[in-house]
């Protein structure tokens, strides 16, 4: 102790310290960036005070701790924050006018792009579109427009440039789009976004970094205080080190390595090559915390064990060959990282278990947590009990589903989409879980997450009700249950003496909110660390 006083105390109508067995409190005391004392009294902790104390008297809010959101895509975020703001387009034409616009004060021969967070059905066409469309925007220019991580849509200049033409296969684990007529269409779905995406050129790093600082203070706006970016290149995890050592995250960050677009185990030793520098002088604010593979696609090719509603030749992709994916998450498990693994649909999640049983077979007493399950969408009752039963934690996303329901629907079927993120269940087998977003393709933030939870409402009504949690299951998930996910419960998820100082003020307490407001319910204030966030 450098001195026996607090430097922030907030007294409060309630603090949620979300410690088990410890009644509400009324008091908190900070020192540094470290929770130092709580009380039930809201002058229990006055000893604590000093002249250089910051006392704030809150008699009607309410502190939790800070939100984790364990998975979403902050460097999709950070890159969107300066790119074309497609997700405000009603149509088409109002989408290609935005590229339009943005076309005439770039010069020519730059590659323009598109914030990532739209849905087609939210334009009035409910299509994609396509590259003639994007040609009419501009011909001086490549265009990348992406629909959240699976999908890519580019005009004609940047096929080119690629050298894509009719003729050129697609990569395994991925789809070169066509017409009816067979024509290209400019889409790119998982594998083959790879074949454009490789051309991009660098980001000005003050633009990058500007990008985070922005993108990170959204997510402390909505209660967020630990974000698990689970697609994060090595130039992106360089460009977080840069923003971290300007003081520009207004978050947490807990990054999991891509390997997207590598096919071998040879290739992926070549990634974990690169990340060794990266594993030791992490601080709390910013660290590794693995490497995230994709082992099918997203909504419109996520692996299913029954064909697609819409397509009855149809069940998906799978991005690996299920032995030379078991290979190259081996050669990640014995180079001491964790795994994170994106799996959506139940086939996906069959091939995964099957790869994770064996990799834990083969190497007996990884520490618990070294293996997870992205996503888990469709998992069934059997591979619930299977996933438990090997001890492999999953995150789900709610606000993907309430977002992403009806363009599911159209794939899958009513009956898988109800079945999507069964909550419930996943508890009842006695499951680790956690929450999160998967910004860009559902929205991000505190409340919003805990929300669909509890209601499992989404863009077309409620989905699956018997899968819906209560209240206190939601917020542990975002908070106690997630620190255990990134393996950091003896350092955050609750508010003790001793834990970071991560926490949130509310006006109003969400617990006694009437659920219908909770949607939209913000913090006044976001603390990391014990000190307040600016946010936007």
């Amino acid at each position: 102790m450098t001195h026996p006083y607090a430097d922030l105390l907030i007294r409060a109508g309630a603090v949620h310290t979300l410690v088990a067995g410890l009644p509400v409190q009324r008091a908190l005391a900070v020192r540094g960036d470290r929770v130092v004392a709580t009380s039930a009294d809201p002058n229990g902790l006055d000893a604590w005070r000093s002249g250089r104390t910051l006392v704030h008297d809150l008699p009607g809010s309410t502190v939790l701790p800070a939100f984790d959101d364990t998975h979403t895509h902050l460097i999709f975020a950070a890159r969107s924050a300066n790119d074309v703001p497609v997700h405000l387009a009603n149509t088409i034409e109002e989408f290609v006018e935005l590229i339009r616009q943005r076309a005439a004060t770039t010069p020519e021969g730059q590659w323009i792009r598109t914030t990532t967070n739209w849905q087609e059905l939210n334009l009035a066409e409910r299509r994609m579109p396509t590259a003639a469309e994007l040609d009419r925007a501009t011909d001086r220019h490549p265009v990348l427009v992406k629909r959240g991580g699976h999908n890519d849509v580019v005009n004609s200049y940047a096929l080119r440039l690629a050298g894509i033409t009719e003729d050129t296969p697609a990569p395994p684990g991925g789809v070169i789009g066509r017409d009816a007529g067979g024509r290209l269409d400019g889409r790119l779905i998982d594998n083959a976004q790879h074949l454009v995406e490789r051309l991009l050129p660098a980001d000005d790093p003050a633009r990058r970094i500007d990008g985070l600082r922005l993108a990170s203070a959204q997510y402390a706006a909505t209660g967020i205080g630990t974000v698990r970016d689970c697609a994060v290149w090595p130039d992106d995890y360089r460009t977080l080190l840069a923003a971290r050592q300007e003081r520009a995250l207004n978050t947490r960050v807990r990054a999991l390595i891509a390997t997207f677009g590598l096919f071998s185990a040879a290739q992926v030793e070549d990634l974990l090559d690169e990340m060794e520098q990266w594993r030791y002088g992490s601080d709390p604010w910013l660290s590794v915390w693995g490497v995230k593979f994709g082992l099918d696609g997203g909504l419109e090719a996520g692996a299913t064990e029954q064909p697609y509603a819409c397509d009855h030749t149809f069940s998906g992709t799978l991005i690996w060959e299920p032995d030379a994916f078991a290979d190259a998450v081996q050669a990640v498990v014995r180079r001491g990282w964790r795994v994170g693994t994106h799996a959506y649909g139940d086939r996906a999640v069959r091939v995964l278990l099957d790869t994770y049983e064996r990799v834990l077979r083969d190497n007996p007493g990884l520490p618990p947590g070294t293996l997870v399950m992205e996503h888990g969408g469709l998992a069934g009752p059997e591979q619930r009990a299977r996933a438990v039963t090997l001890g492999i934690p999953v995150t789900i996303q709610q606000p993907l589903l309430h977002d992403t329901a009806e363009v599911e629907t159209g794939y899958w079927g009513p009956d898988r989409v109800a079945r999507l993120f069964p909550a419930r269940q996943w508890l009842d087998a006695g499951a680790l879980i956690a929450g999160g977003s998967d910004f860009p393709v559902g929205r991000f933030g505190a409340m919003r997450s805990v929300w669909g939870m509890i209601t499992r409402q989404t863009v077309i009504g409620v989905q699956g009700p018997e899968h819906a949690i209560g209240y206190d299951e939601a917020i542990a998930l975002h908070t106690t249950a997630a620190a255990r996910l990134t393996g950091e419960h003896r350092l955050r998820g609750v508010l003790a003496p001793g834990r970071l100082a991560d926490f949130t003020v509310w006006d109003r307490d969400p617990g006694r909110c009437p659920v219908d407001e909770l949607r939209d319910l913000n913090p006044s204030h976001t603390y990391i660390g014990g000190v307040g966030v600016v946010t936007p």
